[in-house]
């Protein structure tokens, strides 16, 4: 019995360093691992086989202040929760938006980009020229996004039909083809994919503004802090501007 109790403690206690090691920050390994779903330019896209981005350059700069490497993973957009909750990933960048149900699985740092939710549609569609047109309409967005979460909203778009799309650009086909009447996505991408895509253009009114934040394992103070210590300086210094900036001249050169 007495060696039982033994062997049961030696495991609890291996399962307890297995599960510190899986998050990263709490371990000694010298990585730094964030999960992020790359198709969403200026925030994370693809030069060549590297993933880059106004997230990955301030990760790059977290990173640095912790002294470890950043190790980026692209993933899918709706497992982004579960990497970070799970502790397979130390956090998630994506333009993450802050939301009830996500404040459940993980804690989540101050905000450090705005942007609004703007409606794409066909250059010759008329019937939706602002946000009141869209209820009734077929709408496409990008699974798990915060765009799916507003439209999907049955209080606020009680007739409104919902294409969730794995990928923003293939929610943008739907639009192409007429499958969907429009495309609800963020500001930034959604101007990369009108220069590539002439076909499609942005109304002028946004549908609502949204702010982004990042997310970690819901109790790891240590590494949220310090995620907001980084992202206060850069905002401080307007460095996040500049990545901004960079990023969507860069990806713009890339889409043409």
């Amino acid at each position: 019995m007495k060696m039982k109790k033994i062997l049961a403690a030696a495991m609890a206690a291996a399962l307890l360093t297995g599960t510190l090691a899986m998050g990263g920050c709490s371990s000694d390994s010298g990585k730094l691992v964030m999960v992020t779903e790359a198709g969403f330019a200026p925030y994370e896209y693809y030069d060549g086989e590297a993933v880059v981005g106004v997230d990955v350059d301030i990760a790059k700069e977290i990173a640095a202040a912790m002294g470890k490497e950043l190790e980026v993973r692209d993933i899918a957009f709706d497992s982004l929760i579960n990497e970070v909750q799970s502790g397979k990933a130390d956090f998630a960048a994506a333009g993450l938006s802050v939301t009830p149900e996500r404040e459940e699985q993980v804690d989540f740092t101050i905000n450090y980009a705005t942007s609004k939710q703007v409606i794409v549609v066909r250059q010759d569609n008329t019937e939706i020229t602002g946000p009141d047109d869209v209820n009734g309409k077929t709408v496409s967005v990008q699974l798990g996004t915060v765009a799916d979460t507003a439209v999907s909203d049955k209080e606020d778009y009680p007739d409104c039909t919902v294409i969730q799309q794995k990928k923003y650009l293939a929610a943008a086909e739907d639009v192409k083809s007429g499958k969907a009447d429009c495309l609800v996505m963020d500001e930034l991408p959604a101007q990369e994919l009108v220069k590539a895509n002439p076909e499609l253009k942005i109304l002028d009114e946004e549908l609502f503004t949204d702010v982004y934040s990042m997310a970690v394992q819901k109790g790891n103070t240590e590494l949220l802090d310090k995620i907001n210590e980084v992202l206060q300086k850069l905002m401080d210094e307007g460095k996040i501007e500049e990545f901004t900036m960079n990023h969507i001249a860069a990806s713009g050169e890339a889409a043409e």
